[in-house]
């Protein structure tokens, strides 16, 4: 088994460090922030400030007070805040893609998710952590649940598309597969 020395694994790491930084030079030339799915969601939010959980005995799925809370639980996440210090923002970001319009030419409009299976199958995520892309040339190659890189002009806008209820919408300048560091 070939061991790296200290130096070796410093060098790797140098220089993919050097990488990454010309990859971010290159997009900030583009004009585009590379965001985190956290930077959407607004510091001060609680959502547990507006739920009242039932009291601590268990109940069954049919029982009205675990019902209400459901309710209450998922207006609390599709009413979620977004930081509007990102209305207007060129930014880049990563996530998965849950195709809401796809024609033969390619995707037109789909939902960016933070993590695989998001809306599809599992309860959709916050509000805050969905954002609603439209594309105004069809993508091609992208598959339902296709880890990409997204780039484009973030507004603050609420849509929902029956498979969650997105806080945000980007207008696509250009979508390429995920490739980590």
């Amino acid at each position: 088994m070939h061991r790296r020395t200290v130096l070796e694994r410093m060098a790797c790491c140098v220089a993919a460090g050097l990488a990454l930084d010309v990859v971010a030079a290159a997009d900030k030339a583009k004009g585009f922030r590379e965001i985190t799915w956290l930077m959407l969601v607004p510091k001060d939010w609680n959502p547990r400030e507006r739920l009242t959980p039932p009291s601590g005995e268990m109940l069954g799925d049919n029982d009205p007070r675990a019902q209400k809370y459901l309710r209450d639980l998922r207006e609390v996440l599709d009413t979620a805040p977004t930081v509007t210090a990102l209305d207007g923002e060129r930014v880049k970001m990563p996530g998965y893609v849950v195709p809401l319009e796809q024609t033969k030419e390619g995707l037109k409009e789909f939902l960016l998710v933070p993590y695989f299976g998001a809306c599809i199958h599992t309860p959709p995520p916050p509000a805050n952590q969905i954002v609603h892309v439209r594309s105004a040339r069809p993508m091609t190659g992208f598959a339902s649940m296709a880890a990409v890189w997204v780039s484009g002009t973030m507004r603050t806008l609420r849509h929902d598309s029956g498979m969650g209820v997105s806080g945000y919408q980007l207008e696509l300048a250009e979508m390429v597969p995920y490739r980590g560091p």
